[in-house]
């Protein structure tokens, strides 16, 4: 959904060179999860074990779109043919799964332009941020956003998560026709291993040609 001139320009008030400035690269963002594990951690206030499990499960999930990931010639092109600096912002936690099975796609992305810069910042860290890319009124993670190299505009927002995926937990809220959430968190990350990214770079295509 378009958003208004006057909403763009409020959100984009809200990321600053400072934010940029205090941001993290992908490898930086992975090591401090790997950090956080050592101390038996993740991002944000809750640690509990289930917290740990699902930051543990989402490294596994990492490292393994971190190797197999694979880019169409066509988003190649497009992202490649980028003529002028982009910063590409994530909104993420270490324990989000959706977070894990998209951000090393949107990683192999970024690095097929030296125009793009690839940050990262934490949810929970960053409230008024988050606050400006609600999704139905909720802070949910992963979001991407694209700006231009000095901040000054919008480019594009993606997240934070394919819209079948979207479109299947608003149906889940509504009924849950007796599927406990295990089971249909299971079912998610299923239907992500079958997808092999291919929703998300039908999704991104157009966001990205249209910055050009």
């Amino acid at each position: 959904m378009a958003k208004s001139l006057v909403m763009q320009e409020q959100q984009t008030l809200v990321i600053s060179p400072e934010l940029i400035a205090s941001s993290q690269t992908y490898l930086e963002y992975r090591e401090m999860i790997d950090g956080l594990l050592g101390q038996n951690k993740t991002t944000g206030i809750n640690h509990s074990e289930s917290y740990l499990n699902y930051t543990r499960m989402n490294v596994q999930r990492m490292n393994r779109w971190d190797k197999t990931v694979k880019i169409s010639a066509e988003l190649d092109k497009i992202v490649s043919s980028i003529s002028s600096p982009q910063i590409w912002l994530v909104i993420t936690e270490a324990w989000c799964g959706d977070a894990a099975q998209s951000i090393p796609f949107i990683a192999k992305l970024a690095s097929l332009s030296p125009l793009i810069q690839l940050r990262f910042v934490l949810r929970d860290e960053n409230p008024e941020l988050m606050d400006a890319y609600l999704t139905g009124g909720a802070r949910s993670i992963p979001i991407l956003i694209g700006l231009n190299g000095d901040l000054s505009k919008e480019l594009f927002v993606w997240g934070p998560r394919p819209e079948f995926l979207q479109n299947r937990l608003k149906a889940y809220k509504l009924d849950p026709q007796n599927i406990t959430p295990k089971e249909f968190a299971d079912g998610t990350h299923l239907w992500y291993a079958r997808d092999k990214n291919k929703a998300i770079a039908e999704e991104l295509t157009p966001l990205i040609a249209s910055t050009k």
